[in-house]
């Protein structure tokens, strides 16, 4: 899965993401100081890999992990390709979802480019920038559309069907994600990578003295989010870089004297796991107990599929259990004694925390 950081300039977006990634990097003050956007592999923690580690003896733990791309801000005009905007709306489209990041932090070394702090107006501000990114990419798209129809094919009306429904939103001035769509729809809505179809996290960037995200900005992205049924984090970037920075055993301690039970990007990470419809099972053994996430309502084959295609190929049934019988037992073999060593075929629906070893034949 690969999630993209958006943000106007100068909210933060490069600082978290080095946090994310722990790369520690530079942030310059710069609009459109780079075409290539940044890349990083972050793990998404959890602590349910080491309660398994606790009863099943492994060498090593292996999270999950996700994609994340830093995409420069995005200013005003971008959608008309000013700076080089077209270049950066162009990464954005590639990726499943989007971390919108908006400042709510107050810094005089670092001035708002419109001279106040108003989150509302600057998501506005963003999102007006991609939807008529989008309205251009679904006008050209029209135009294809409608010579294709011409045949009468189906498939062709469909498309046509689906573009209008996405112009007419656009031409409101509103995102396409805000749309119903039937799953054949968004079948053919895929193959347009529009920007505002996007799922999208609202990740407030906080003062430090508002860690909890409970002040008065933050509190303004949270509703929007609420109401335009998007995700919400409320993230302090200053504060989460200097974490990323630390041995874990002195994070402890500053979270702790913070009254934290874990960095803010832990919840990030998960939220959007879940922005995404994904979920976790869990491989254990003695070289490594490693998290896998896959669709939610993915098969037992369609599991083993995320481990290897020749799992899924050739998969014959799966051994499951609960983290939960785990935690109860102790052990696998005090789970297969008691009862509770599932055998699962090619129709079991994956459930969340499902520890599973996968036998096939290729």
């Amino acid at each position: 899965m690969e999630v993209g950081i958006v943000g106007l300039p100068l909210v933060g977006k490069t600082t978290i993401f080095n946090a994310m990634a722990a790369a520690g990097g530079g942030v310059a003050h710069h609009e459109f100081t780079g075409i290539k956007p940044h890349v990083a592999i972050v793990q998404v923690p959890d602590a349910r890999l080491a309660t398994i580690a606790q009863y099943i003896q492994t060498e090593k733990i292996v999270p999950a992990t996700m994609r994340v791309v830093d995409i420069a801000g995005i200013a005003r005009g971008a959608s008309e390709g000013q700076g080089m905007g077209n270049k950066f709306l162009s990464h954005i489209r590639e990726v499943d979802a989007v971390l919108h990041v908006v400042r709510c932090f107050h810094n005089a070394d670092v001035p708002h480019p419109d001279g106040s702090l108003d989150p509302l107006r600057d998501i506005e501000t963003l999102e007006m920038e991609l939807v008529l990114a989008d309205l251009e990419s679904v006008s050209g798209s029209l135009e294809r559309a409608e010579k294709s129809a011409r045949s009468r094919e189906k498939e062709a009306l469909h498309r046509l069907e689906v573009l209008r429904k996405c112009r007419q939103q656009l031409d409101e001035g509103r995102p396409v994600r805000q749309l119903t769509f039937t799953p054949e729809d968004r079948t053919i809505l895929k193959h347009f990578g529009l920007i505002t179809a996007k799922k999208v996290l609202y990740v407030a960037n906080v003062d430090e003295q508002d860690i909890h995200g409970q002040g008065e900005l933050a509190a303004q992205v949270r509703q929007y989010a609420r109401d335009s049924g998007a995700g919400f984090v409320a993230v302090c970037g200053k504060l989460e870089a200097e974490l990323a920075e630390l041995e874990e055993k002195d994070r402890g301690e500053m979270l702790a004297g913070m009254g934290l039970s874990e960095p803010a990007l832990n919840v990030l990470s998960r939220e959007a796991l879940r922005l995404l419809g994904l979920h976790t099972f869990f491989t254990a053994g003695p070289k490594e107990v490693r998290a896998w996430t896959i669709p939610i309502g993915a098969t037992a084959p369609q599991a083993a599929g995320a481990i290897h295609s020749d799992f899924e190929r050739g998969f014959i049934r799966a051994s499951i259990y609960s983290l939960e019988d785990l935690v109860r037992f102790k052990s696998e073999a005090a789970i297969k004694q008691a009862g509770r060593m599932r055998s699962e075929g090619k129709d079991y629906v994956m459930k969340d925390s499902d520890i599973t070893l996968f036998l096939f034949n290729v």
